[in-house]
């Protein structure tokens, strides 16, 4: 494949290998997942027509290209993906997702993916059912899964307050303490002093709707419990999060047209953002987004910055953003970021070892009138070299 490259200040985007299949990731958790030896698995999404996948693919950075694993023993979109301590992989939860149908009922099975022989195999089942939901893998080599859509009734779902522990030990899973609010489509950091801070979502509110949350809590993994803390200044979902050096955290964009904060009407995506210090509990405004983004990503880069990549404008999300952005910590300044050759929203994004940046499907454009089909979405691949 010949290689291309746009440059600027900020770096410079070339094209690498394909995808083996076109696969597009709209949940929080489900994107790609930096291994130890420095490769990047990808495993489930979402296909045409919002069809569930079960392929595995793996990305070598020395050739920048993309070679096919073992599959998921499940098509499973809306899971989650969390590379444990011993660099093991373990898929949780998601949607078994037909033709026509986006989200539908969770999924309890889990597997557990050994980057050296390169197999899934079975570990515990959750215990409640679900997908959309949040996964943090916390300092004691636990993971905590929490929220999402569950099955509410044998039609119908809801949004879930439980939460559960996965213990890589023993492969098993355990309730934990549930939260204080019911949400799906959230942000969850695992803070410095190991605690971890749950940021907005949305609830289902049982009529067909659903409503942004800026309400957020935190779990003490020692006592197992949640406690409310202090609310987003503007409610969202689909929004990023990202733990900077300074131990505080930075939310971006996300959201869908409605009313925000001070009785205003948005006619868009969120533009803004917030840190929240965990010293006082508080979030505060910080500097807006170049543009209202969602379905975007967010890469801590080894800087310090945070690259803002991919995503789109609600409500249409007819074409994804070739635009990126980065944003400096320190300075609270944003700078414009080399241009993707493929403009994409619901892409996934990781930062390889070398300090490259690694970008790779989505959807390209959307009709709202019709199915996703192949061409809508996009097997390319992009990396950046700052």
């Amino acid at each position: 494949m010949s290689i291309e490259s746009t440059s600027i200040a900020a770096g410079s985007w070339s094209t690498a290998g394909d995808l083996p299949v076109a696969m597009e990731w709209q949940g929080q958790y489900d994107g790609a997942v930096l291994l130890a030896d420095g490769r990047v698995l990808i495993a489930g999404g979402s296909g045409p027509q919002y069809r569930a996948m079960g392929a595995a693919a793996l990305f070598t950075p020395r050739s920048n290209k993309w070679l096919p694993t073992t599959s998921l023993s499940h098509e499973r979109a809306l899971h989650s993906l969390t590379r444990l301590t011993d660099g093991t992989v373990i898929a949780a939860g998601g949607g078994g997702v037909g033709a026509g149908q986006f989200p539908s009922v969770g999924l309890k099975t889990v597997e557990r993916f050994n980057p050296v022989l390169e197999k899934w195999t079975p570990t515990g089942e959750l215990i409640e059912p679900r997908l959309s939901h949040s996964a943090t893998l916390l300092a004691d080599g636990r993971v905590l899964v929490a929220g999402g859509l569950t099955v509410r009734s044998p039609d119908s779902q809801g949004t879930t307050t439980s939460a559960e522990l996965y213990d890589p030990i023993a492969g098993t899973w355990s309730t934990t303490g549930a939260m204080t609010d019911p949400r799906s489509n959230h942000q969850a950091a695992l803070l410095r002093d190991g605690r971890v801070l749950v940021i907005g979502g949305q609830r289902y509110t049982g009529t067909g709707d659903v409503a942004n949350l800026a309400l957020c809590e935190i779990y003490n993994p020692s006592t197992g419990l949640w406690t409310p803390t202090g609310s987003l200044t503007s409610p969202r979902s689909l929004h990023t999060a990202t733990l900077l050096r300074d131990g505080t955290v930075f939310v971006t964009g996300g959201g869908w047209p409605g009313m925000v904060a001070d009785w205003a009407y948005n006619a868009h995506s969120d533009w803004t953002t917030e840190r929240y210090d965990p010293a006082t509990g508080r979030w505060s405004r910080t500097e807006d987004l170049p543009s209202a983004r969602t379905f975007h990503r967010a890469v801590a880069l080894g800087s310090g910055r945070v690259l803002i990549v991919a995503g789109g404008n609600g409500p249409t999300l007819y074409a994804g953003y070739r635009s990126t952005a980065v944003y400096d910590p320190i300075n609270r300044t944003w700078t414009p970021g080399a241009g993707l050759h493929t403009g994409r929203w619901a892409a996934t994004a990781a930062e390889l070892t070398d300090g490259r940046v690694i970008v790779t499907g989505g959807i390209e454009n959307l009709a709202w009138d019709q199915p996703i089909d192949e061409s809508t979405l996009t097997p390319s691949t992009e990396i950046l070299t700052p």
